[in-house]
């Protein structure tokens, strides 16, 4: 609880009885925030503090007492009064979301039970703050059940060692903790990627039997991309996250400690109750570690907290497991997130691998939502193509509907036919290079962005440097852009004829079965 500024009370209230300022002129003159200000002065003309003199004439404990209804800290319990159970008081604070309860009602159901017995109600308020005073930071707060769940990571790590290679790994140890009850899942997992922070949710909600309606990381990358004065900006993967689970997002506050203290005193918890048990334990393995740490995790929920007599499964199961939302009927899919053009192949790429999409979206920018399984292609908020994932660089997934229809190759910008005639203003060579092309793949767009590039380097060394290197390419059975790139810059069509006195320079003649003349390539 932060400490009262009795002098700057005296200060500011002086101010408005004696010279009676504004709100705003006090705020300048004493620096004390404007609604701070305003605040002290309502509490003043509630009170039968009316002028300077009677402010100056009472101690600092009766101004206290007057304003905040806070007496001194020497107040001992009375005998004849029957103290209630703040431990029930500060239970059903936690519930006051759904049960629209007040403190001032909690008193008056305990007046009613013992009559003269009670404590007036300012003893009973101050008496409550004592009690809050006791518990750690985190519970202080009225956390209201079912509403928050905190995420982090544990800043100790454990050790994996790799039988095979010896190297030592680092397993990062996530954890979350429900706010109302301190209910607390942990999780370990090879990094604090996003993949791994992701996964790690979707097992705590499965563990919890539901899911709260905010989320509240620490600032992550894998959660948050920034959050300033600007705004909060959050993880496009991550905010598909809460969406499939109906929660909101809200950051805890950079700089701001208060905002994630349920997180830290959960990460402490379980530094202490559970991974100092493996301080002298070697794991070989990120899923016999997290096998490990089952086998402890139900000790550390079920373990009594002595300030309130009870376990954190125990406020689990009395405050917030009815108060969780319900699982979605199907569990979260990580996915990640790409913006992508689609090239006059009607593909896109993706991780060196081509998916293709409705050919009349060529040239558009388009969403790729992709996860280990399949990749969707979304155009306009509205999916337009979907795939199974592939994983051999260079590999195609095209769907025969997508292609342009033959006839309507014509009103294409580029086409095969346009291709060829490109490849012919240059040689016979860039034609048969062209024609490997299309009989190298399933679908003849396929080749369209390779054949582009390649034909492009024509303007750049001339035609018949070109025709050189693309003979040489041929019969060396290079197809990589890159290879033919690397054989005009070091000419490498003219590499043997210093080592080889008999080398005749090369010539654009030769005998390839594509080398049909040109009414073939009509």
């Amino acid at each position: 609880m932060r400490k009262i500024d009795m002098k700057q009370i005296r200060e500011v209230l002086r101010l408005y009885l004696l010279a009676n300022l504004s709100a705003r002129k006090i705020q300048g003159a004493t620096g004390v925030a404007r609604t701070t200000v305003q605040e002290y002065i309502k509490r003043c003309n509630e009170s039968d503090i009316v002028t300077y003199e009677m402010l100056t004439n009472i101690n600092d404990e009766t101004l206290n007492q007057k304003l905040f209804g806070i007496t001194s800290t020497t107040i001992t319990p009375n005998p004849s009064k029957i103290m209630p159970d703040y431990n029930s008081v500060h239970q059903e604070m936690k519930r006051k979301k759904k049960t629209k309860v007040t403190l001032m009602l909690l008193w008056e159901e305990y007046k009613a039970t013992y009559s003269e017995q009670a404590y007036a109600y300012t003893q009973f308020r101050v008496y409550y703050r004592r009690y809050k005073q006791r518990l750690n930071p985190s519970m202080r707060q009225i956390h209201i059940a079912g509403e928050k769940v905190f995420v982090d990571y544990s800043g100790v790590t454990i050790p994996i060692y790799n039988q095979k290679t010896g190297e030592i790994d680092s397993a990062q140890i996530f954890v979350a903790v429900l706010s109302a009850s301190g209910y607390t899942f942990v999780h370990a997992t090879p990094s604090q990627k996003q993949e791994d922070f992701i996964l790690s949710h979707t097992l705590a909600y499965l563990f919890f039997g539901g899911v709260p309606q905010i989320v509240v990381p620490d600032n992550l990358k894998s959660a948050v991309i920034s959050n300033n004065k600007n705004g909060i900006v959050i993880n496009e993967s991550y905010a598909a996250l809460a969406r499939h689970y109906s929660m909101r997002v809200e950051p805890a506050r950079p700089y701001k400690p208060k905002d994630k203290s349920k997180a830290e005193q959960g990460v402490q918890g379980i530094q202490r109750y559970i991974l100092a048990c493996f301080r002298h334990t070697k794991f070989f393995s990120v899923d016999e570690l997290n096998d490990a740490i089952a086998s402890l995790m139900d000790r550390y929920n079920n373990k009594v907290m002595k300030h309130i007599n009870k376990s954190r499964t125990q406020l689990f199961e009395e405050l917030e497991k009815d108060e969780l939302q319900a699982l979605p009927a199907n569990r979260y899919i990580y996915e990640q997130y790409k913006r992508a053009k689609v090239g006059i192949d009607y593909h896109i790429t993706l991780e060196k691998c081509n998916y293709s999409v409705p050919f009349q979206y060529m040239q558009k920018e388009v969403e790729v939502r992709y996860s280990t399984h399949h990749v969707r292609i979304y155009y306009s908020n509205e999916i337009i193509a979907t795939h199974p994932r592939l994983r051999t660089v260079g590999t195609f997934s095209t769907l025969n509907e997508h292609r342009s229809p033959d006839h309507e190759y014509i009103h294409n910008k580029w086409n095969p036919e346009r291709l060829r005639s490109w490849a012919k203003s240059i040689g016979e060579y860039s034609s048969v290079f062209i024609e490997d092309c299309f009989e190298s793949v399933g679908y003849k767009e396929q080749a369209f962005r390779k054949i582009m590039s390649v034909l492009k380097m024509a303007k750049e060394y001339g035609n018949t440097e070109f025709e050189l290197a693309l003979m040489y390419a041929i019969e060396h059975k290079l197809t990589r852009v890159k290879s033919i790139r690397s054989v005009l810059d070091k000419r490498l069509y003219l590499q043997k004829s210093s080592n080889n006195r008999d080398y005749m320079i090369p010539t654009l003649f030769n005998t390839h079965e594509n080398l049909r003349g040109a009414d073939e390539y009509k």
